[in-house]
């Protein structure tokens, strides 16, 4: 075969090839043109890019790696270096053949896809997604190959065959004589591609129209805002002045204007309450968060504290009971809902969404409802807040409800956009003479927009938790895009949400930047107030929550550990000897003293006196077993449990007395977890510490010993014990005879009373309802007075007989009837001996135990075992400690604010420099900060 017919062979396969490829690059250049908002420059605007100073707009952007044929391409070079060059050329014609088959095959899959994911939802589409992303690596691989590797220059010339032939085909196109386009590198792309998010660009649909310029500025005015947006929710947490408030966008519209499905496109979920009724009855402040690096999106109330909510429908629940929770007799109400909305897709915005305006009242609504709804809407369009003025294209601009409230306030129309929805329900000509309108001027403009969701994409499987920002774009843009004429760039209106989107994040960063320098004055001198009242007031004394527990829980601990150094083992058995003095007094008095008088009849003689008890002899049986009776009583009376029970009592009953005069009495939380956390300790240790007790007095149960000593001081103890209980009765008379009228009438009634009982006097009946002229109550309190009498005499007498033979002996072993003729010394002495051996085990058991475990469930409970936020509650509990923590939170807060301001001064700074820079070029600054 001659070198001519080689030759032309290889040109012949060449011409192949490149019409293939000329093809492919001609579709795909063609299928992604077009758009809302598109230019055919977004490439060569990346490479143009100046960036802030100091500032980089992304980070952590998710690369993903396109598929190299770099690693075998070495070897299949060395191939063909071995191969004649037929075989070389037909082998690069195949190749390019095959990736354009591979293109043609991602192409189609990428369709299947995305008319799937509209029918079939998430499953279906990530399966075809996966296939897509396969093909479309494959094609960019082999493109990466292209620029990479170095090739001989006579592949290159084969290579470069078809890009001449697609050049010139393409006439003054892109790649025509005019000059090569740049190449994008993949981390420019990924810039362009996190930008456009935050604007609601849809890379699969829409290409970023905007210059290298003009993206650098809309990337730092999204910090801007954002930025904004903070300082505008601290100033919210400070102070409901007017002043120290940053303006935000209020929606208001009529209830059938679409103002809903604004939002909802914006946002790109559903969540705001839908129904057949009036149902938002309440303001939303919606606070959008931009969240480039997160990979979920979510909704947060922080009122209510429910979290991260990822299911839009469960917000859509929550905001729909928050509104119906307003009672049908009001319908509407002015305490706003917060919410924020963090989410990649969404810009930068704080919105409030009002009641729609209604223009008939319902048979089951209130009169004045028309009047509140405009009352409220009034209260929030005042300056300096941008008023987004909802209007439906198939109404009149003259009717529209919202445009007549922002002429209300706002008659110059400085800071009202106007957005006109359902603009598909007019023709093109009407829509666009709509936009134009001359009556109705408005500085910031209209906004043509279709913002419901497709019916197409309203399917099952689409109502879900799926981003409907993407269906809503490619609706309007099939539908703007059909008028080229009305609609087009040439006609120089805006229309899309895409569009909006990105007039209220610039309008929003404008007015907030021009509130900033008030605002910033308001602040200054807020915090010279604030700084002025924490020094007067508080002598600049710092505190927190924390530390202000802290220091109350070491004075509560400190007047604790003065309680135990002063309440021991004397003062525990100072306090069970009390107790047991008591039983031994009630044991006597039923077992010794007189009975109570119950009646008027003559009482029953007793062969045994009291009386005669010094004088009897020690073989009777009658005044022995009486004391055998009463030891018995008072050793089995349960002491474990008693003595653990008074120990208990007191330990509770001084806590409760060290709470009252602590810090702790203004602080009901912290006064029911202290008294909780000593009656816990108590009770545990009740039950082990009452068994041991009761273990150790078992042996007093069945022999008592009493040694000298031990009756001398019982004779002495159980006497002053009779002298109180003496001048007890006499008290007690004393009260008696005030209650009945006096002395003199009293002793009438005790005078017939003891006649009744001696059988002097007859008495009918029973004398229940009275005798002698004498009342019922008159002769129950003269009963009450004669039993006091006759025990006062016994108290008497009795103390009479502790003071002679046989009580008053220094040796009771020698006279074995010192015992039984004087029970109060034998039963006190028994009461001691038991009293002291409880002590032993009540200090070891339960004393000590509760001393060692109470500082630290304390520090349990009011320490470690506090969240934040109840550290907060329990501070704030204190009116005194609320206001000097409110004030110097206040104050923090604005040095915070003070502080981001500057921040944004300095930014604003680093602009005007790189300004300096550009001399050549003329661009807007309106967006300065100060």
């Amino acid at each position: 075969m001659s070198g001519r017919l080689l030759s032309a062979r290889l040109q012949l396969l060449a011409q192949r090839a490149n019409t293939q490829a000329a093809r492919h690059f001609h579709h795909h250049t063609t299928s992604s043109a077009g758009g809302l908002l598109r230019s055919d420059s977004a490439v060569r605007a990346v490479r143009r890019r100046i960036w802030p100073a100091g500032y980089t707009p992304f980070s952590n952007v998710v690369a993903v790696r396109n598929a190299s044929f770099a690693r075998i391409l070495p070897k299949l070079l060395l191939k063909f270096a071995r191969i004649p060059a037929l075989f070389g050329g037909a082998t690069i014609a195949s190749l390019a053949y095959l990736q354009y088959q591979a293109t043609q095959a991602g192409n189609y899959v990428a369709d299947v896809f995305n008319k799937t994911t509209e029918t079939v939802g998430s499953l279906a589409g990530g399966l075809f997604g996966n296939a897509r992303d396969i093909a479309d690596q494959t094609r960019r691989g082999w493109q990466n190959t292209k620029e990479q590797v170095e090739l001989p220059d006579w592949m290159q010339k084969i290579l470069r065959i078809h890009e001449e032939i697609g050049e010139g085909r393409g006439g003054g196109g892109e790649g025509g004589p005019g000059g090569e386009p740049p190449k994008q590198s993949r981390t420019g792309a990924a810039a362009v591609g996190g930008t456009a998010a935050a604007y609601g660009y849809d890379q699969s649909t829409e290409e970023d129209t905007r210059t290298g310029e003009e993206a650098a500025r809309d990337d730092q005015m999204m910090v801007l805002t954002k930025k904004m947006i903070e300082i505008r929710t601290i100033l919210q947490t400070v102070g409901q002045s007017n002043a120290l408030t940053l303006p935000s966008i209020v929606v208001i519209g009529s209830q059938s204007s679409g103002k809903s499905s604004v939002l909802e496109a914006i946002v790109g979920h559903e969540f705001l309450p839908k129904g057949s009724n009036m149902v938002t009855r309440r303001p939303i402040e919606l606070t959008l968060v931009n969240t480039p690096d997160a990979q979920a999106e979510y909704g947060e109330f922080p009122a209510l504290g429910l979290g991260k909510i990822t299911d839009f429908s469960h917000i859509q629940r929550t905001l729909t009971e928050l509104n119906l929770a307003v009672p049908d007799s009001e319908c509407v109400s002015d305490d706003p809902i917060q919410l924020t909305i963090s989410s990649p897709h969404v810009p930068d915005l704080s919105l409030i969404d009002l009641p729609g305006y209604i223009q008939v009242v319902g048979h089951d609504q209130p009169a004045e409802l028309k009047q509140k709804i405009s009352d409220l809407c009034d209260k929030y369009i005042q300056p300096p807040n941008v008023i987004l003025a909802i209007s439906a294209a198939d109404v009149d601009l003259a009717n529209s409800t919202a445009l007549r409230a922002s002429r209300r306030v706002d008659p110059r129309g400085e800071r009202t956009i106007g957005v006109v929805t359902k603009m598909d329900l007019v023709d093109a000509p009407r829509g666009a003479s709509i936009l134009n309108d001359r009556k109705y001027p408005l500085r910031l403009g209209y906004v043509g927009v279709i913002s419901r969701v497709p019916p197409q994409s309203s399917s099952l499987f689409k109502r879900g938790n799926g981003n409907i920002a993407s269906a809503i774009s490619k609706n309007e843009h099939a539908y703007f895009s059909s008028h080229p004429l009305e609609f087009g760039t040439e006609a120089g209106l805006n229309v899309g949400t895409t569009t909006l989107r990105k007039k209220l994040m610039h309008v929003l960063e404008q007015t907030m930047a021009a509130s900033l320098q008030s605002t910033g004055d308001a602040i200054r001198q807020e915090l010279e107030e604030a700084t002025y009242e924490f020094k007067v007031q508080y002598n600049d004394r710092p505190l927190s929550a924390e530390s202000y527990l802290a220091e109350s829980l070491d004075a509560f601990k400190h007047s604790f550990k003065e309680f135990t150094e002063n309440f021991g083992r004397p003062q525990v058995r100072e306090l069970l000897k009390e107790e047991l003095d008591q039983k031994v007094l009630d044991l006597l008095a039923s077992r010794y003293w007189n009975k109570p008088v119950t009646n008027l009849s003559p009482p029953i003689s007793e062969p045994d006196s009291l009386a005669d008890l010094p004088t009897a002899g020690p073989e009777s049986l009658y005044w022995h077993r009486k004391l055998d009776a009463s030891t018995s009583a008072l050793t089995k009376l349960g002491i474990g449990r008693l003595a653990t029970t008074v120990v208990a009592n007191a330990i509770q009953a001084h806590v409760d007395r060290l709470i009252a005069h602590s810090t702790f009495a203004s602080h009901p939380f912290a006064r029911q977890a202290i008294t909780d956390a000593a009656s816990g300790i108590l009770n545990e240790r009740f039950y082990s510490t009452s068994d041991q007790v009761e273990n150790c007095i078992k042996p007093y149960k069945f022999e008592i010993d009493v040694e000298d000593g031990e009756w001398a001081r019982g004779r002495e103890h159980i006497a002053g014990v009779l002298k109180k209980e003496l001048k007890d009765c006499e008290d007690a008379v004393k009260a008696v005879e005030q209650n009945v009228g006096g002395k003199r009438k009293l002793k009438d009634v005790m005078g017939f009373v003891d006649k009744a009982r001696k059988g002097e006097v007859e008495v009918v009946g029973d004398g229940a309802s009275g005798a002698g002229g004498f009342s019922s109550d008159l002769l129950q309190r003269g009963k009450e007075a004669i039993f006091l009498r006759d025990r006062a005499q016994l108290l008497r007498l009795r103390l009479s007989a502790l003071k002679a033979p046989p009580c008053n002996t220094s040796h009771p072993s020698s006279n074995p009837n010192a015992k039984y003729a004087c029970p109060e010394i034998f039963l006190d002495v028994v009461s001691t001996k038991l009293t002291s051996t409880a002590v032993l085990f009540l200090n070891v058991e339960l004393l000590s135990e509760f001393f060692y475990q109470f500082p630290r469930e304390l520090d349990v409970r009011l320490g470690r075992g506090l969240s934040k936020e109840e550290v907060e509650r329990f501070a704030r509990e204190d009116p005194r400690v609320r206001g000097h923590l409110e004030v110097i939170r206040r104050k923090e807060l604005l040095e915070l604010v003070l502080g981001k301001m500057e921040g944004l001064r300095d930014l604003n700074v680093e602009e005007r420099g790189r300004r300096k820079l550009d001399k050549g070029k003329e661009r807007k600054t309106g967006w300065s900060l100060f």
